[in-house]
């Protein structure tokens, strides 16, 4: 108090300050200065002060905080390439985190993330053998009348325990049974090779078997043919 006054000045704050600031500085000065006075003078209610001081961060919003930081490393990782679309595709395969397209913008514009230009340079190169797309040489031709002439794989994913896991599986089309899977947290090019490499150490291999897809980026992808062509 100063002549019967109540001085702030060193708090910077009055009361045309925001609430929160208000509410900051009843705080700061509450070791001073009871609580009833100084809300009074900064116009504050004393519930709402109280409820301020015992307000705890609400499950979204450390929900929101964990999500900024995923963001903020898948950012870094894809040299700021990223929009809201495909960062919400990243975030459901590689952190399990399934949220709306508009929450992951919402979340990036409050982070305020600089952005990378989307000009990208022009790279002439020749068009290799692994370039061409994969010819479709079963033709629909689903019955076969001999095993080991004709391997069909495809992905599928399965969710458990509130994350999704990935299903990578091999038929003979002669008994339609699966004669080599394998299961990973992660749909990409290696879960194939392995799925691959298991059908192999169980059937063997034979010179002319056809190994059909439905042409996804795993199996056109140069890593897996190039394996493939080993066997």
């Amino acid at each position: 108090m100063r002549g019967g006054k109540f001085n702030i000045k060193k708090s910077h704050c009055n009361i045309h300050s925001t609430l929160r600031q208000r509410l900051e500085t009843v705080k700061l000065l509450s070791k001073e200065h009871s609580i009833s006075t100084l809300c009074r003078v900064l116009k504050v209610n004393r519930s709402t002060y109280y409820k301020f001081l015992n307000h705890q961060e609400s499950n979204r919003a450390k929900e929101n905080a964990y999500i900024r930081s995923c963001i903020l490393t898948l950012y870094a990782k894809y040299k700021k390439r990223l929009g809201a679309a495909k960062m919400r595709i990243c975030l459901k395969n590689e952190y399990c985190i399934n949220i709306s397209a508009g929450r992951v913008y919402r979340l990036m514009k409050s982070m305020s993330l600089p952005k990378m230009s989307t000009v990208k340079p022009f790279i002439h190169k020749s068009k290799s053998v692994s370039d061409e797309p994969c010819k479709n040489i079963l033709k629909q031709e689903f019955n076969q009348s001999e095993p080991n002439i004709v391997w069909v794989c495809d992905f599928t994913y399965i969710r458990a325990g509130g994350r999704f896991y990935y299903l990578c599986a091999i038929l003979d089309l002669f008994s339609r049974k699966v004669i080599a899977y394998k299961l990973s947290n992660k749909i990409d090019t290696q879960l194939a090779i392995d799925t691959v490499n298991l059908a192999v150490a169980g059937r063997g291999t034979s010179e002319g078997i056809i190994f059909h897809t439905d042409r996804g980026c795993q199996f056109t992808a140069k890593k897996f043919r190039k394996h493939l062509g080993k066997h």
